[in-house]
């Protein structure tokens, strides 16, 4: 005799919040001053640094990062809490040379580091006609 029914055993073992799996989450951050830099320093497990992009536009870094399923045919889910697919974040960090920001992706974190002070331009004289 069983005391639960055995489709309902896991279903009823919501220790995880589905809430909490979305992308702000998925791409957990600090940021902190280092010298003369700001270290960016934004958690991504279980990734391949292929599986990772980082474009600066306008003044902000949006970072995208990609895992797909590794679902096997014969196997049957009981419960899937791990995230596949696409997620992105951006992050607003001020005009800079694209060649001041640096990356590095180590042991599953993301570590960026950027200039404190904004990119100036020289001055330049305008000549008048």
């Amino acid at each position: 005799m069983r005391l639960v029914p055995r489709n309902d055993i896991f279903s009823s073992l919501d220790l995880f919040d589905d809430s909490l799996f979305n992308n702000h989450n998925m791409m957990r951050s600090d940021i902190y001053e280092k010298d003369n830099n700001y270290v960016m320093e934004i958690d991504l497990p279980g990734l391949k640094k292929e599986n990772i992009n980082i474009d600066y536009n306008n003044g902000y870094l949006i970072i995208s990062a990609s895992k797909e399923s590794n679902n096997e045919e014969n196997s049957k889910y009981i419960k899937k809490e791990r995230f596949y697919g696409k997620y992105t974040r951006s992050f607003y960090i001020g005009e800079f040379d694209e060649n001041e920001i640096k990356a590095s992706y180590n042991d599953g974190t993301l570590i960026i580091n950027y200039p404190k002070e904004k990119q100036k331009d020289a001055k330049k004289q305008i000549n008048i006609d």
